[in-house]
């Protein structure tokens, strides 16, 4: 469910056949226009991300807690860059700030030139069902659904044709012979194959991916990784990956640094080149 939440909070009552069947196994709820697409058109003149002064502080018993102090940077269309830094350090908040799932305390975040704080719940939710996709560290595949429906749903919540589709992403991630698989008969970097398939079926315009790899073994995450940068690649999508591993930083055009909520890394601005990104140790 947490996937479905990250795109849109809220329910109603839409009779939508796969919507029903997920909300059935969640006590019979359904969902109203989960995703609502915009228009994708190429926004190429602006930068894909643009953050200005971005803070977020909450409280505790102890008092105030500063978790980003002053963030600001910029990422181009097509580029990838790795945010990187120790646990606890404030990367995964930085990237739920960037997606609009969570408000900062102050600063701005423009995606595709949209202020995404200039809207609200609803409207960060629709605008996020357009225009990007996510990656998780925990696959967050609906145990309901099959693979293919898996892969099907961002269309098919849209109203838009999604059978064909979803089988060719599927096929580009070499999954063409688990298509009526459930989750729980896959392995862990089959799961997360399927995941990259669906982040990618609505061709988003960016792709945010949080410890892609944190729950596969070595050999298997270098695999994924591989598969995910060539599809960025083959795309044209930007990516934004959170890690904690240098050498996987190292497979992005440019990395930005947290250390205790400040970003240390010496510039922020975007690199020249967002052609490529840096060739794989390991083929897919």
């Amino acid at each position: 469910m947490a996937w479905l939440k990250v795109l849109a909070p809220n329910r109603g009552l839409t009779k939508h056949p796969i919507c029903l069947r997920i909300f059935n196994a969640f006590d019979g709820q359904s969902c109203d226009n989960i995703f609502m697409m915009m228009n994708t058109t190429e926004r190429a003149a602006v930068a894909a991300i643009e953050v200005k002064g971005l803070s977020k502080r909450v409280s505790d018993a102890g008092g105030e807690l500063t978790i980003l102090d002053d963030i600001s940077f910029k990422v181009s269309s097509g580029e990838s860059v790795a945010v990187t830094g120790a646990s606890g350090s404030g990367k995964s908040t930085l990237l739920g700030l960037l997606a609009g799932l969570d408000v900062p305390s102050e600063g701005t975040v423009h995606l595709l030139g949209t202020d995404i704080f200039s809207l609200d719940e609803d409207g960060r939710a629709k605008y996020r069902a357009a225009h990007v996709g996510f990656v998780f560290q925990s696959f967050q595949l609906l145990a309901n659904l099959t693979a293919l429906e898996n892969v099907m749903l961002p269309l098919e919540l849209a109203g838009k044709s999604a059978v064909e589709e979803a089988k060719a992403a599927l096929a580009e991630v070499g999954l063409e012979h688990r298509f009526n698989h459930y989750p729980s008969t896959l392995s862990g970097g089959e799961q997360q194959r399927v995941s990259i398939a669906r982040a990618f079926i609505s061709r988003p315009a960016v792709l945010f991916a949080d410890e892609p790899t944190g729950s596969l073994d070595v050999l298997t995450g270098a695999r994924i990784i591989d598969l995910m940068f060539r599809l960025h690649q083959d795309h044209g999508t930007t990516l934004v990956l959170v890690t904690h591993d240098g050498h996987l930083a190292t497979r992005c055009g440019r990395s930005l640094e947290i250390q205790a909520g400040r970003l240390i890394t010496p510039s922020a601005e975007p690199s020249t080149d967002t052609s490529t990104a840096k060739e794989p140790a390991t083929q897919a």
